[in-house]
């Protein structure tokens, strides 16, 4: 009997946490600005957007980032002066550590000062994206 609760109380928790894991993931939240990330895309090699950036890291073998690409590149499609840069997490480690980036893909939604104003942890939608660059743009 005791076997019985306990794997009952196990399979509960165990729901609860992969339930609220997956109604944060891909969500779009407010950040804290921290400064211009505009040096940090010179030093990859990548200029930042006229309006806004969408600043993308990923991992070789991530599903979920191919679909963010894929989203992230019609947003660009759709909106002028937006600029979509995708950064390989494993060999940008010391900027993955310097920006707190947990999972990949994330994606960052930086102003056209460089500043982050948006940050989506694992896949986001296409029209929370449009919102979050409603918010960065002038």
């Amino acid at each position: 009997m005791t076997g019985l609760l306990l794997l009952g109380a196990v399979l509960l928790l165990s729901t609860a946490a992969g339930l609220a894991h997956r109604s944060r993931s891909g969500k779009v939240r407010s950040s804290v600005p921290e400064g211009s990330l505009v040096p940090l895309l010179a030093e990859l090699g990548e200029a930042p957007g006229e309006r806004a950036t969408l600043l993308q890291f990923s991992s070789a073998f991530c599903a979920p980032c191919r679909a963010t690409r894929r989203v992230l590149g019609e947003v660009v499609e759709l909106v002028q002066g937006v600029a979509h840069v995708e950064v390989d997490a494993e060999q940008h480690l010391d900027v993955v550590r310097r920006l707190g980036i947990l999972k990949t893909p994330t994606t960052l939604v930086l102003d056209a000062a460089g500043r982050e104003v948006k940050r989506a942890s694992g896949q986001p939608r296409k029209a929370d994206v449009l919102a979050a660059l409603g918010q960065a743009l002038p």
